[in-house]
């Protein structure tokens, strides 16, 4: 045989050996618990230095909302002050049969979206996770009725996320700080979809939602031409000692709802803003114990 005869068969040998191993080769399942959250403050700051190349990840099948706030500067305009989310901590209506919790206020459920509706899109946002799963290590989200539906509200589409639909955000109603979900559905299908665990409230007993900047901001890309009007929401969690939470955003001020854990605000802009909304947390004595103008990990502008 040929010096050039065995050169070729050896590397049909060598090939065949690659394709069978390209098979077998599967990374290792994350270990989600052991990594979630390690330092709250310096992870913020990495997001907020990626956000802006991130936002056009958003585009991928996942449609990861990875952005949480950036840099630039300028003022907010005013707006027309909307309606307040009034605080309430009564406890929550039982499940729907198979279906996830209600939330706490029905002032969650904005711009006409039922609870069916909310419920229905929670069930999407699963399957939808289970349709991009990469493999058997991917983590397990549970079934429809370990949630709690904490918001659902209309989304404006931008040139990140072109079309207009809706969010529901979802929690886990046994571990509500262990597990959020932001979901958005578009032309009646999930298509977009950020899971991750909740940052646990720091000393001041409030945390704004690290990945909550998709509720109060539209892309980078569209810096300066915001389609509007545009519905903004701020979630975070929130310790049993905080009772009251408002948010300022756009010149206008709306009090949080208080939910398992959980606060949520929600207003209407006219005119678009630069500065991030800003959070405020207050005891049982009316006494100010938070206010992310003060949290050096709080990014105080939009990107």
């Amino acid at each position: 045989m040929s010096d050039g005869q065995q050169e070729r068969d050896f590397e049909e040998q060598v090939r065949e050996l690659l394709a069978r191993d390209a098979y077998t080769i599967r990374p290792s399942p994350a270990p989600y618990p052991q990594i979630r959250r390690r330092g709250v403050v310096e992870r913020r700051r990495r997001v907020a230095v990626a956000g802006a190349v991130l936002v056009t990840l958003a585009a991928l099948p996942v449609g990861a909302y990875a952005v949480a706030g950036g840099g630039g500067g300028g003022a907010s305009t005013a707006t027309s002050p909307t309606p307040s989310v009034s605080a309430s901590r009564s406890p929550a209506p039982s499940a729907t049969p198979s279906g996830p919790v209600r939330p706490a206020t029905d002032r969650q459920l904005l711009d006409g979206i039922t609870f069916e509706q909310a419920a229905q899109a929670v069930e999407q946002c699963l399957a939808y996770d289970e349709r991009h799963t990469p493999g058997p290590g991917d983590l397990d989200l549970g079934p429809v009725d370990s949630y709690r539906v904490i918001l659902a509200m209309r989304s404006t589409g931008d040139s990140n996320a072109p079309g207009d639909g809706m969010y529901v955000v979802a929690v886990k109603k046994d571990d509500p700080q262990g597990m959020r979900m932001i979901c958005n559905i578009r032309e009646g299908k999930a298509q977009g979809l950020n899971i991750g665990g909740a940052d646990a409230p720091g000393a001041a007993g409030v945390m704004p939602d690290i990945n909550g900047g998709k509720l109060y901001q539209q892309s980078f890309l569209d810096k300066g031409n915001w389609a509007l009007p545009f519905r903004w929401a701020v979630i975070g969690t929130v310790d049993p000692s905080v009772t009251k939470v408002t948010v300022s955003y756009g010149g206008a001020t709306s009090e949080a709802a208080l939910d398992h854990g959980w606060f949520v605000a929600s207003g209407v802009l006219d005119e678009q803003v630069t500065v991030a909304p800003r959070v405020k947390g207050y005891d049982a004595d009316g006494t100010l114990v938070y206010d992310s103008d003060r949290d050096p990990s709080y990014e105080k502008t939009l990107p």
